[in-house]
């Protein structure tokens, strides 16, 4: 892209981001005068935000450096790992059996060919993997990719797990899995699909999205920084609508068995089992506190009241002598 005239990038220190992150503490000024009850999230979403992008600016300093295609493809899956890891554990409040490699497939089979052909076709650039732009363009779509996927599988676990009843009435009369599921899989993708169809129509008029700013900012000419972003939108459609329809596919395969049974009881509702682990060692930690605790007391008690036993005793003897 080419650079704009006199165009030139701020530096940002820590003293810049301290500035921005008192805007976060006015939201959670705000939630706390009024009750909302989302003080705490905004102030842990803020600290990992910038946790995680410090650890991310690191280990991609390191990566551009090395201008390695086999380090761009391990990052590459790595963001693909994380963002399936998110989806599952953080995002679900509904999960299935084998969820993670579905969602892991659902994702590389639709970031990896997607970032791979508009890198290299739509965007022109050669080699596709050039650390420095297609990295970012992976990141962006694993990004678009969990909204979806999220929407998709939520719906249809809440629509088997609360209203079984509907599809199994088309099974009771015949109809085949596929196609008593159809219509929840028909509104899934199309509750999937809607955020992206808003923004695209909204996009340039009422807003100007992040990645058009961005290239603006770095100095980046404002004609090809607009062409840049309608690249990126429609490959972020694709890859929402392809991984979308990937895992909610395959959710449907486990939870409407090939016997055409509705199975629920392999739809988990519980917390993830690595929040089930946080919680058994948070409850021991904190029973083995207070046991050392109670222990600690009663051993100060039984000293207190040997030595006061002492004391009565040695009282009474001096007393009577």
């Amino acid at each position: 892209m080419d650079p704009g005239p006199g165009s030139s990038t701020a530096q940002l220190s820590w003293g810049n981001v301290g500035l921005a992150f008192s805007f976060i503490l006015l939201d959670g000024f705000l939630s706390t005068t009024f009750g909302l009850g989302v003080g705490s999230s905004l102030v842990t979403a803020a600290v990992r935000c910038i946790v995680q992008l410090s650890v991310v600016a690191l280990i991609l300093q390191k990566v551009f450096e090395t201008n390695n295609p086999w380090a761009v493809a391990g990052m590459a899956c790595l963001l693909n790992f994380m963002g399936t890891a998110e989806t599952v554990v953080n995002k679900s409040k509904k999960r299935y059996d084998y969820m993670f490699p579905s969602v892991l497939l659902g994702m590389l089979g639709s970031t990896i060919p997607v970032s791979i052909i508009g890198t290299r076709f739509a965007m022109d650039v050669e080699p596709f993997w050039r650390p420095e732009q297609y990295i970012p363009i992976v990141g962006m779509l694993c990004g678009a990719t969990i909204s979806g996927i999220v929407v998709s599988v939520t719906y249809v676990l809440k629509e088997i797990y609360d209203n079984k009843d509907k599809v199994e009435m088309y099974l009771a009369f015949g109809a085949s899995r596929f196609e008593a599921c159809k219509p929840i899989a028909r509104d899934a993708l199309r509750l999937a699909l809607t955020p992206n169809i808003n923004q695209m129509s909204v996009i340039g008029i009422i807003a100007i999205p992040g990645m058009m700013t961005g290239a603006i900012l770095g100095g980046s000419s404002v004609e090809q920084a607009a062409r840049l972003q309608m690249v990126i939108m429609f490959m972020i459609s694709s890859c929402t609508a392809l991984s979308s329809i990937v895992v909610t596919i395959l959710a449907l395969g486990v939870v409407v068995d090939s016997e055409h049974r509705v199975r629920t009881d392999r739809i988990d509702t519980r917390e993830h089992a690595i929040y089930r682990g946080r919680d058994w060692v948070i409850g021991k930690i904190v029973a083995g506190v207070k046991g050392v605790a109670l222990r600690a007391i009663e051993g100060a008690k039984r000293v207190l009241g040997k030595r006061d036993a002492e004391e009565n005793a040695s009282e009474r003897q001096r007393l009577l002598g």
